[in-house]
Formats: C-alpha cells, structure tokens, sequence
C-alpha cells in the first residue's frame, strides 16, 4: 500500500487506479460504462448494489470481471428456494474429538455475489442482509467477523416473478444503489459477439489490493463538503415525501411514501466518491443528481394512481431533479 503526503494526492491517485479499472473491466464488459462507474462507486463509498437486469446482461460476468481487477477474494451464492440461512453464513460441525468448531460459510469473502437473491425466503435473504449492515455473523451465540473490504453484490430477475420472495422496503435500503442493467447498443453487441466467440483470451490485471481499497473508502469520507450541496441532496430526499412540508407536487400526487434519512447519508457519500473519480477535491451539485437516481430508486413506493397512469419511478426522480 501506497503511503500520501496529503489527501490532494491520494485523491488524484484514486482518479488514476479508476482510470487504469476501467481500462482492464472494459477488456470484458462492453458498453455498460454507466453500470462499472456506480459498482466502483458503491465499493469505494462501503455501500452494497441491487442490479437488476433480464438474463444474459452478463451481470455475473460483470461482478466477476469487477472481483478480478481487484486484488479481493470473491465467493458466488446461487440463491434458491430451498437455501438454508447456514448456508451462507457457515455453521457448526463436530470434529474428531467431539468439540464444536465453526465451518465458515460463502459469506466470509471480501466480494460476495449474491445471485437472484428473490428466488430465496425472506429467513435466508434476512441472514445476509444481517452481515450487509453489521459486517459481521452471530452463529449459536458467537459473533465472527467478516473480512474487509466487505461488499455485496445481489443480482435480480425483473421477469419471470413466479415462486420469488421480493425484498421488503426495509431490506432494500440496505442497499446503497439499485442498479438497472439495459440491453446492450447494437455496436456494443457486436463487439460482444465478436469477442466472445473467438479463442482469444483477455487477462485482467490487478490493479488495487484490498488496503488500497480501504484506504480510499477512508478518504472519500474526509472529502469536504460545502453546505449547500448538503442542503440539496437533504432538500431532495424530503421532497421525495408525500404530504409533509417540503414534498413537491408530484411525490403528493403519485407517492405512497418517500425516501428515509439513510438516503440523503448516500447521497453525500455517492456524491463525495463520484467527485474524486472524476478528478475533483469537493462534490458539488452534478455529483449529487449523478447519483440520485440508483439511490432513491428503490426507496420511493409509488401510488395506485401512478400505477394506473403508467408513470415511472425513474419519471418522478427526474422530475425531482
């Protein structure tokens, strides 16, 4: 691990080991720009992501790319009906001797792929998303912690909803972003195609080891803020509420309920991270709506009127914006 002379330094060091993943994640995944930047950003900000996608957007593929880029160990949960908290967190088994001694489960990586996580009961999903908040698990009474850098990418089927347990609200907002994976362009398809079909093989280098990480996640909560972008990012959240003082006419007129407070805290963390990718010091109000949108997504419950009139939770963002 590198050591800075200041945080000016260490943030422009941050800006180059973004540059340099981008370049090897993009040997693999094409044209899902958008989706790699708020993954990084969600890593360096020590938030989780929800990505949402139809099957075949390579969302594994992209997870996994991600994991090899990243000097982290990496462990994959297929999420099923019949998984078994145990199964993830680990559990206690007796040994020769007759003690009890505790086998650690998938959870215990640094990047942890949690695939159709709403194909598995509300017990189950319960078990990991404990770890998502307390970075740790407590098995017959022990608590063990889990390695840093900790990270959880849960990965979801919008189709086919048949025999799938969706996550409650307060479960979704344990997740810092959730992230919609579109179809890819037709230029970006072809190049898939081509690189996919062929027998060459690209390697991915390693490019940040996990004190890197850490040590970044660090600095991006020191980055300053100046108070008026706090104001914005706290002044959208409360307009996202129906019916309380500050709502805009749109959250009153297709809202249920709006955003809670965890989100205005992601915001200003999105927005801090988002800044020092880009090469800035200080966030400042583009940061802020450059992560609005996968953060107040899945923290916003629209009315049976907006339901009725086809208007769209990413509508209404917008129209916040």
């Amino acid at each position: 691990m590198k050591h800075f002379s200041s945080d000016k330094e260490a943030a422009d060091a941050l800006h180059q080991a973004y540059r340099g993943l981008n370049s090897e994640i993009s040997k693999i995944i094409i044209g899902q720009d958008e989706v790699v930047r708020l993954v990084l950003t969600a890593i360096f900000s020590q938030g989780h992501c929800l990505l949402v996608g139809v099957p075949g957007l390579a969302k594994t593929l992209l997870i996994q790319t991600i994991a090899s880029s990243l000097d982290l160990s990496f462990n994959r949960i297929q999420f099923t009906p019949d998984l078994m908290p145990s199964d993830i967190v680990g559990s206690e088994t007796m040994d020769q001797n007759r003690n009890f001694q505790f086998v650690k489960g998938p959870v215990f990586a640094n990047i942890v792929l949690a695939d159709e996580i709403n194909r598995t009961p509300p017990k189950t999903q319960a078990a990991l998303l404990e770890s998502m908040q307390e970075y740790s698990v407590t098995v017959a009474g022990m608590r063990y912690d889990l390695p840093r850098p900790f990270f959880v990418l849960a990965t979801q089927n919008p189709i086919e909803q048949e025999g799938t347990y969706p996550l409650p609200e307060a479960q979704l907002d344990r997740f810092m972003f959730n992230i919609t994976l579109d179809y890819p362009s037709f230029a970006s398809e072809l190049q898939i195609v081509k690189n996919t079909t062929s027998n060459i093989k690209q390697t991915i280098n390693k490019v940040l080891h996990s004190d890197d990480i850490m040590a970044y996640q660090q600095l991006v909560r020191r980055v300053p803020v100046v108070d008026n972008v706090v104001d914005y990012a706290v002044r959208l959240v409360h307009k996202t509420r129906p019916n309380t003082e500050m709502a805009s006419p749109q959250a009153n007129q297709f809202l249920e309920w709006g955003a809670g407070p965890r989100a205005s805290q992601h915001l200003i963390v999105g927005a801090k991270c988002n800044a020092l990718l880009n090469g800035k010091y200080s966030p400042d109000i583009e940061d802020v709506q450059a992560v609005a949108l996968p953060i107040l997504r899945h923290r916003i419950v629209r009315n049976f009127k907006a339901e009725a009139e086809g208007i769209t939770v990413e509508k209404i963002i917008k129209d916040l914006l």
